[in-house]
């Protein structure tokens, strides 16, 4: 049996990390979760196939930048996905990430996370 891909929730909110850990959950994979505070954020040590970034950490947009700096750092090859309130992904966020997603559209999130964590079937070949 194959073990269902990770995805890591980072946001400063407990209530948003029990939310969108549900929203990870129903969709099939398996969450983890790192709080930011005031001092700084945990990583867990459990391997990540994905991260959720929340944008504005503490109210401060460059707090999320440097925990994107810290991920990458530590994870370089997993994707990233940023939750925001935003229109669009925001500027100084966006090289670094692989994925935009608006807070409060569940569906979006459960789309990316199937496109960037469960790689297409190939095409049948035609007989």
């Amino acid at each position: 049996m194959q073990e269902r891909p990770s995805v890591l929730i980072v946001d400063d909110d407990p209530t948003h990390l029990k939310i969108y850990g549900w929203i990870v959950e129903a969709a099939g994979y398996h969450a983890l979760f790192a709080e930011v505070r005031l001092a700084g954020v945990d990583l867990p040590d459990s391997p990540a196939d994905l991260v959720l970034l929340d944008y504005r950490l503490g109210g401060r947009r460059a707090q999320s930048l440097q925990v994107a700096r810290l991920i990458r750092s530590r994870l370089p090859e997993v994707p990233i996905i940023v939750l925001s309130e935003e229109l669009y992904l925001p500027d100084d966020i966006a090289p670094m990430v692989e994925g935009f997603v608006r807070k409060g559209d569940p569906a979006k999130l459960v789309d990316q996370l199937n496109q960037l964590l469960r790689p297409s079937p190939s095409t049948p070949a035609q007989v």
